[in-house]
């Protein structure tokens, strides 16, 4: 490839001239240290580059090497448990390497080169296969058994495949194909800004369930759907995401921090290491793999994060298994679109954003999706994107928010009056939706109970209710209310506090079941409705207030899972005793 010269710098774009031959998104090594750069722009006889490291001390004449290579993730065993940095350069290597700062230019494989994987053939040598089809596994850790797949576009019959301990370079294998022989190794390369390609899309008929009880209850998400959790500052997007990442029940987690503070992304480096998996009691991270981007990083390394995390997601699903990325947060991102395309003087669009970025989102978020994988053998796996978004000053109005909106069917927004409060997850139940309900009715009828969709509809009433007696209340006092509404208040307190508030600290309250959280809100609307039933007999609602049974529905929330029907059971009794002692005192 012909090489070239730096021709002008400002920030991380680079014009350079002398690379005629070179093609969109070509990687490229810049000046003597070889920053790792892409190709942008095409305009005559000068390219313009965005540049993933510091470019300090960059000058014009500077030489520029083009790979002729678009940019590329590894994808192979030893991906999980890793973190990689925007580039899927593996931080703790660079550490060694250089330091707690890195040092610009270092290329280091993303993946370990010397490492021995033991390989079983699932095939055997003569066998025909195809695009996808699974020729082998490596047991890559305890929790995840690494499917070695046909590459995308490769039809043959196999020869020299055989069982044995293999590093990521060596061949393990080859295919015969029509234009010649096609060697196997247990990784392969994939250029993130290409979708991998599947069979077909499935209809998201199954929740993803994350032990988070406002999100499975009232705002569910289908694996291989999308959410957007915007807040403002403060709010507890971080954590209602690293929520998301510990407890769902994604086989895979992918966890992208973009832009975020370093000291939110340190805190997740600390604590993922040290988790237990709740499903299989093994440490979370050998499920996970985090990609981490922190905002005092080069910014065009932000755009390159997302890419990279959504790609290994679905390398992941087409091995067949359901993948939660989590990306914190896509701000950042839009906000380093905005930086380059400023330097590259485009034209803005609305508050400085270029004109394409509702393009850019919704190209990220098609990526998400439950689908049919290639193969002969009708695998479905499922990518599921959750994306924060962090609006300056909680404004949802702004484009960044407005855009991910178009794309996403599930909004779950994040209030600061709630976390002013101490109100956790702070989401705001009356502007919070799922378009995913009806979807997922019929699973949560067979799997859950019959009766789930109508207890969350009865629920999410009595806090509507409650928002509108809240008005009366401001203005003639809750003293004034007749007796009933004071029970509707009561019933939705208890939603509130004993329900969605939820300890992301508590070792027992940080996780429910989707079991446990049934029997919650169905014991809180029994109380209800038996409340209801005695206050028009003439009860007063400060009577039922001080039932000693009211404070024990309040501990069910802290009870262990394995303590849970036992414990509603005897609310259910003392409840059946309680009111009708009240009744009969009512008559007498």
């Amino acid at each position: 490839m012909a090489n070239g010269v730096v021709y002008r710098v400002s920030g991380p774009v680079v014009a350079a001239r002398g690379l005629e031959d070179a093609k969109m998104f070509d990687v490229v090594r810049v000046g003597e240290l070889g920053l790792v750069g892409e190709v942008i722009r095409l305009q005559g006889p000068t390219a313009t580059l965005q540049i993933y490291e510091d470019t300090t001390g960059l000058r014009p004449g500077d030489k520029i090497v083009n790979t002729g290579q678009a940019l590329s993730v590894e994808l192979g065993p030893g991906l999980l448990k890793s973190i990689y940095d925007g580039i899927q350069r593996p931080l703790d290597v660079l550490r060694a390497q250089s330091g707690d700062f890195i040092s610009r230019g270092l290329v280091i494989p993303a993946l370990d080169e010397k490492k021995k994987w033991d390989f079983t053939p699932v095939k055997k040598n003569g066998d025909k296969v195809v695009e996808g089809e699974v020729i082998g596994e490596v047991q890559e850790t305890p929790l995840v058994s690494h499917k070695i797949m046909v590459p995308p576009g490769v039809t043959g019959e196999l020869k020299d495949l055989k069982a044995g301990s293999y590093t990521i370079r060596e061949k393990v294998g080859a295919i015969k194909t029509a234009e010649g022989e096609v060697d196997v190794f247990l990784a392969t390369k994939w250029r993130v800004k290409t979708p991998r390609p599947i069979k077909k899309k499935l209809p998201p008929d199954t929740p993803l369930l994350t032990g988070q009880r406002v999100f499975d209850t009232f705002f569910p998400l289908a694996k291989g759907g999308t959410a957007a959790i915007p807040g403002p500052f403060g709010s507890g997007k971080t954590v209602a995401q690293q929520q998301l990442a510990k407890w769902s029940d994604s086989r895979i987690i992918v966890y992208v921090g973009c832009g975020e503070r370093g000291n939110e992304m340190t805190e997740v480096l600390a604590t993922f290491p040290e988790l237990e998996d709740p499903r299989s009691k093994r440490p979370l991270m050998e499920r996970t793999i985090l990609v981490a981007n922190t905002s005092n990083m080069p910014v065009a390394a932000r755009e390159a994060s997302i890419y990279t995390g959504i790609t290994i997601a679905e390398y992941y699903r087409d091995m067949g298994y359901d993948v939660a990325l989590m990306a914190d947060s896509t701000s950042r991102w839009a906000e380093a679109l905005r930086e380059i395309s400023g330097r590259l003087e485009e034209m803005p669009g609305e508050e400085g954003y270029p004109a394409y970025l509702g393009r850019r989102l919704a190209e990220f978020y098609e990526r998400a999706g439950k689908a049919t994988v290639l193969g002969p053998d009708a695998r479905t796996g499922s990518v599921t994107v959750v994306g924060a978004v962090s609006p300056p000053g909680g404004d949802f109005s702004e484009p960044v928010s407005q855009n991910t909106l178009r794309v996403t069917r599930v909004f779950w927004a994040l209030d600061a009056s709630l976390a002013a409060r101490r109100h956790f997850p702070s989401i705001n139940w009356l502007n919070s939706y799922s378009l995913y309900t009806d979807d997922l009715r019929a699973w949560y009828q067979t799997n859950v109970a019959k009766d789930w969709p109508d207890l969350r509809a009865e629920a999410l009433e009595t806090l509507q209710k409650e928002a509108e007696l809240q008005d009366i209340v401001q203005l003639v006092g809750y003293d004034a209310l007749p007796e009933s509404e004071k029970g509707v208040m009561d019933v939705a307190k208890s939603i509130r506090e004993d329900y969605l508030q939820q300890s992301a600290y508590d070792p027992v309250d940080t996780y429910s079941s989707i079991r446990k959280q049934y029997l919650m809100i169905r014991t809180i609307l029994a109380f209800g409705h038996k409340e209801a039933e005695v206050l028009k007999t003439g009860a007063q609602a400060s009577q039922v207030a001080a039932m000693p049974v009211k404070s024990k529905i309040s501990k069910i929330k802290w009870t262990p899972e394995d303590q849970t029907e036992a414990f509603i059971k005897e609310i259910e009794g003392d409840m059946e005793m309680q009111f009708g002692t009240l009744a009969q005192e009512i008559k007498v």
